[in-house]
């Protein structure tokens, strides 16, 4: 019998990395049947990263029926074998290569996932290329399919923090290399699915949790070592990335033509603040902060995704004791900051 990921059914703790991959890909309940109602099989394109695994192995759990296809250049040792060891199909491919791009086989359904962020403002030239030209030629290779693209909440204005977040209505506003290119990346998705009827939805992504990384992560490490937790960006939506990647799949089943912005996060808006006093709380140590609130932020809205979707399963109470319980036991870390304080922009 299948596994669902349900309220009452959570770990009070989250042994090993093993379980986290397991539970991280445990769809909910109301995926299956969102999934079936989409016709073809999934190609995942830029499984590589953090979070292309869990979601496209989310996927196969959800619908086993269903060829799902990884790609990527896969330079990560024993990233293929396990994918197929949990029945994927895996391509090898080089997106910056037209060619590569071209020798792909067709998929109804396009899980767009590649990117360039962190060091973007080290090689503009090299993240622009990732954000803008190859979306440009994935874009135009799928031209028939439904595509959802991964997006994040950077390319929004600053927003105030009394307001409840920007919704989908408002315009992007991006601040640096990394945020205009993802505005660049949905302008392209944009284009084609206009000239090209191409279905699609683009996923305004805001912070995905891991016990392993993430904005909870991040000051839960702070608060450990006394470390000054950054207070001006007050608040970040955060969310269980097996709740991100259940929405995200999803998606597939509500785009629109021409393709369309959905932010997904956490429910609310979480107090950075609030968080480091629970941390600190857990670990016996006051939390240290540095600077001064800012009543602006990058803040956007996720009733949209909540009227599709429901709240997410997992809430922020639970995360934030599997991230204190994780952290406390020295278990291991992706050593990925989220730089989720950052605020010029600068990546």
């Amino acid at each position: 019998m299948a596994e669902y990921l349900e309220t009452y059914n959570l770990p009070d703790r989250i042994e090993s990395e093993e379980a986290v991959e397991e539970l991280l890909s445990r769809p909910p309940s109301w995926l299956p049947k969102l999934l079936k109602s989409v016709e073809g099989d999934i190609m995942f394109l830029g499984i590589g990263g953090k979070v292309g695994p869990t979601i496209a192995r989310m996927a196969k759990r959800a619908v086993p029926s269903k060829r799902i296809i990884g790609v990527a250049r896969f330079s990560e040792a024993g990233l293929r074998e396990r994918l197929e060891s949990w029945g994927l199909e895996t391509i090898t491919c080089d997106l910056l290569s037209r060619d590569s791009v071209a020798s792909l086989p067709d998929a109804a359904n396009i899980i767009y996932m590649a990117g360039k962020k962190f060091g973007a403002d080290e090689d503009p030239s090299f993240a622009w290329a990732m954000n803008t030209w190859v979306p440009s030629m994935i874009a135009e290779r799928f031209k028939t399919a439904r595509i959802v693209v991964f997006s994040t909440l950077c390319v929004y204005p600053f927003a105030p923090i009394t307001g409840g977040g920007f919704d989908e209505s408002v315009q992007p506003g991006p601040s640096g290399d990394y945020a205009m290119s993802c505005v660049g990346r949905e302008r392209m998705f944009s284009y084609f699915s206009h000239r090209h009827n191409t279905p699609g939805r683009m996923i305004r992504l805001n912070y995905a949790i891991d016990v392993r990384y993430g904005v909870l992560h991040d000051i839960a490490q702070w608060v450990r070592s006394g470390t000054p937790v950054p207070i001006e960006t007050a608040y970040a939506s955060v969310i269980w990335q097996g709740d991100s990647n259940a929405q995200i799949l999803g998606a597939l089943a509500h785009v629109t033509t021409p393709t369309s912005p959905l932010n997904v996060g956490g429910a609310e808006h979480t107090s950075v603040r609030m968080v480091a006093h629970e941390f600190g709380r857990r670990f016996g140590k006051s939390p240290i902060f540095k600077g001064t609130e800012s009543e602006y932020g990058w803040y956007n809205s996720t009733l949209a995704a909540q009227r599709l979707y429901g709240y997410p399963v997992v809430p922020l109470g639970r995360m934030v004791d599997w991230v204190a319980d994780w952290v406390e036991r020295d278990m291991p870390s992706h050593s990925k900051p989220t730089h989720y304080e950052e605020r010029q922009g600068q990546f």
